[in-house]
């Protein structure tokens, strides 16, 4: 038995066929999101999102307007909690650095969004990123080698890239929209997690299929039995396809439903998106806001 195959053995894995996980996710939210659609909730997944931007057309000039908006988002809007992060390209993260008056974290990507490259390059573009002030690194898992079964070899990049980060946090990209088997979404995420991910994360946002209620139900399930195994808590990060107000409570009411309050803040639930900002903002104020 290899290590991995001993590994799996702790985990429930009974019933995880994509036709009962979908029913049950959606009952969970149908029969709970009623309480969780309120004032306090929007404002709270406000503080949770990581602002995104990773456009191709992105320039420095364009980030620096996002980050001033960032610096007068407190005065702009004085009683609702700022964004969590900023993520954007590595070579913008001095951009953010240079710019960024307010405690937000800044996050950026690495073996985006395909993960096709060497190991090194993954490794040195985030050490060159935490040097130049990022505080977390979304990396994209090598789903190559993890179709090809090669765990341990997935495994070992995570546990390297992850010494890279020194003192900043790694969340790691399943691409849940490529991994159609949830079988295959709770092993991507108990390897991710025992390699030393801080986060698992859904998606890239740059395939067609991005976040799923039932690709984050199993991750939360899988957190879960990875805390009461290890005692490690482990945040969850939903990305791809986020865009408004109802669709974020939704994931909200799925994810506190299954781990509880503790995990409903900045340091273990996050939402990466650009657009989703302005949607709260609009529900919180009951007219259209367009900052960002």
């Amino acid at each position: 038995m290899s290590r991995f195959d001993e590994i799996f053995s702790k985990y429930d894995f009974d019933g995880l066929d994509k036709q009962n996980v979908t029913a049950e996710a959606e009952s969970i939210i149908a029969d709970n999101i009623k309480n969780y659609n309120t004032n306090s909730v929007y404002s709270n997944i406000l503080s949770c999102i990581d602002l995104t931007s990773l456009n191709s057309d992105d320039t420095i000039e364009s980030i620096t307007d996002m980050v001033e908006k960032l610096n007068k988002f407190d005065e702009t809007f004085e009683i609702l909690p700022h964004p969590a992060a900023v993520c954007v390209y590595p070579s913008f993260v001095s951009t953010v650095k240079d710019n960024l008056r307010e405690d937000i974290d800044i996050a950026t990507v690495v073996g985006f969004p395909h993960s096709n490259t060497f190991i090194e390059v993954k490794i040195a573009e985030t050490g060159m990123s935490v040097m130049e002030g990022a505080t977390e690194i979304d990396v994209v898992m090598p789903l190559s080698l993890f179709y090809s079964k090669n765990f341990e070899e997935v495994y070992d990049e995570l546990s390297e890239i992850k010494m890279s980060c020194q003192n900043a946090k790694m969340k790691v990209i399943l691409e849940t929209g490529l991994l159609d088997d949830p079988v295959l979404i709770k092993k991507a995420s108990i390897i991710a997690m025992s390699a030393g991910a801080d986060f698992i994360k859904t998606s890239t946002g740059k395939i067609k299929t991005g976040a799923t209620f039932s690709a984050v139900y199993v991750m939360a399930k899988t957190i879960k039995e990875f805390n009461e195994l290890n005692k490690k808590k482990v945040g969850l990060k939903v990305a791809g396809g986020v865009s408004d107000t109802h669709t974020a409570v939704s994931y909200y009411t799925l994810i506190i439903s299954v781990l509880g309050e503790d995990w409903m803040n900045p340091s273990l639930f996050r939402i990466g998106t650009s657009s989703l900002t302005n949607k709260l903002l609009s529900t919180l104020a009951s007219r259209e806001i367009n900052y960002f």
